[in-house]
């Protein structure tokens, strides 16, 4: 077991180190002897908010500091939300513990005063962006970058009709007041791994003090979902969705692709053992791409 004060690694914005202090209360409550001390700080994605993140390099830009302080030895783990979180990790930094999931699907979010007329949806992934498209054809989407609560204070003075925010991050954020409606996840697939925090490492050390937060049905469902994602070489600006749902030992993944030449996307569904999951995403993966 590890000695010592346990360095946890997070980015520095209001919902990131709420997490982070969700999984430290967990080891905390199984572990009490053990000193915890929360270490934050900000990523590039956090601090250029002017560009999409296609165009600037993706979700490695959130992890890209966390990463160097583990190498370092800076930290000796960090938290991050999962859909953040590259398709392709490193070796020596393995993805060590995946947190029970919070609501997974997408919401809707209006304005504290009144509706604002000929605004935008505000939208900040081209996944939710295809999907809104469907359920609103009539309706203007606009990118919007920032943390939740920037993004909701554009919101409130006027900047967007309308937000598409993950239900999760509202609801630890205790702002689930301001959820309007939620999209069920066959209106509005989710990202892979939304709702669900991943607790990353270093290879080789003993983290077996991590046990305690790591939920297996989490567990098989990002490595299913992750693994669709994963076989369409789906970064973050790719409009890829993938949501899985286990049940006892079965589990059943819906996944979206998206043929960019025809600016159009098909979604299925396949199902069978849970502890088959990263076959079965590589197989609708397969098959998506068979059909078009």
């Amino acid at each position: 077991m590890k000695s010592g004060t346990i360095r946890v690694g997070s980015r520095d914005s209001k919902l990131a180190v709420v997490q982070s202090e969700l999984v430290m209360e967990i080891i905390q409550r199984a572990h009490p002897q053990l000193e915890l001390e929360l270490i934050t700080m900000k990523t590039t994605g956090d601090l250029i908010l002017d560009r999409s993140l296609d165009k600037i390099g993706g979700k490695g830009l959130f992890v890209k500091e966390l990463d160097q302080a583990l190498r370092d030895g800076r930290i000796d783990f960090a938290v991050h939300s999962l859909k953040d979180m590259p398709m392709e990790t490193p070796e020596d930094l393995p993805l060590l513990a995946f947190s029970k999931r919070e609501d997974p699907r997408d919401a809707l979010v209006l304005p504290k005063s009144v509706a604002v007329e000929g605004k935008p949806i505000g939208s900040s992934s081209a996944r939710r962006n295809l999907q809104l498209q469907k359920l609103y054809p009539q309706r203007t989407v606009s990118g919007v970058r920032g943390n939740v609560l920037t993004r909701l204070a554009k919101l409130d003075r006027g900047d967007y009709s309308a937000l598409i925010l993950a239900s999760a991050g509202l609801r630890r954020l205790d702002l689930e007041n301001r959820i309007s409606r939620v999209f069920e996840p066959w209106e509005m697939i989710p990202a892979a791994g939304q709702g669900i925090m991943v607790v990353q490492g270093r290879a080789g050390e003993d983290y077996s003090y991590l046990n305690c937060v790591n939920d297996r049905n989490a567990e098989l469902a990002a490595l299913a979902e992750r693994a669709f994602v994963r076989a369409l070489d789906g970064g973050c600006s790719s409009p890829i969705a993938a949501y899985a749902e286990v049940e006892g030992e079965s589990i059943r993944l819906t996944g979206l692709y998206y043929i960019e030449e025809e600016n159009r996307y098909i979604t299925g569904e396949i199902a069978g053992r849970s502890t088959d999951g990263e076959q079965l995403g590589s197989a609708l993966a397969t098959r998506l791409k068979s059909e078009v």
